[in-house]
């Protein structure tokens, strides 16, 4: 079953050439086009596409507040956002926002594809490389997921047993659960629970925010 893109980008060329390219994957079709943040925001309702492809610098509404939407009406929704840098930080508070990761503009069709996969399937797309960096430059310039007060987010990682800070630890360091897996002597399955039990009692949509709530508590720096 092919899934269905929403692309949101203001430039008509640009998706013309993203509709193209998709176009020659077996599985993925592109089932609407918004050219601002406003209309993405309609045509997320309207067409509830399996993954929103979201340019993050557009005119009127931006890709952030665009995301913010669209996430608060739907928290299904999956958002892949399309930046021009590695170091964007409109494409960061995105993934604040509730976007399920980003990927560059020039990113070769294979590895788009594989991202846009990987966003339907429910993970989240953001080298740990990548994410590292922009934890680096803009952890400490942002609002943080619990509203910038230590008290709440020291409290929220209490609700973690010792093993769920293990796994944490492990995610906000850019392991895989096939990793994490070896890592701790457990089976994939058993990680996997972990980390759905790590994101439901935190309250966080996907990995990348498991990754800004560890830098956030001060796991990781």
């Amino acid at each position: 079953m092919s899934i269905r893109v929403l692309l949101a980008d203001d430039q008509p060329l640009m998706r013309a050439g993203f509709r193209m390219i998709l176009e020659e994957t077996d599985d993925i079709g592109i089932v609407g086009e918004a050219k601002d943040g406003a209309e993405a925001v309609r045509l997320a309702a309207a067409l509830n596409p399996d993954v929103i492809l979201m340019d993050v610098r557009m005119p009127g509404v931006d890709g952030i507040e665009a995301t913010r939407q669209i996430v608060a009406a739907d928290p299904l929704a999956r958002i892949l956002i399309l930046t021009t840098f590695d170091l964007d930080e409109y494409a960061f508070s995105a993934l604040r926002a509730g976007a399920s990761g980003f990927v560059l503009k020039d990113v070769p069709l294979d590895e788009l594809a594989r991202a846009i996969r990987c966003v339907a399937s429910g993970d989240a797309v953001v080298s740990p490389r990548i994410t590292r960096r922009l934890l680096d430059v803009y952890a400490t310039r942002l609002p943080s997921l619990s509203g910038g007060t230590p008290g709440v987010v020291r409290t929220a990682l209490d609700q973690l047993t010792p093993r769920e800070q293990e796994v944490l630890l492990a995610v906000a360091t850019g392991l895989s659960n096939t990793e994490i897996a070896g890592k701790l002597t457990v089976s994939e399955a058993t990680v996997k629970t972990h980390v759905g039990s790590i994101l439901a009692k935190l309250g966080l949509r996907n990995r990348v925010q498991a990754v800004i709530f560890a830098y956030d508590v001060g796991l990781v720096r």
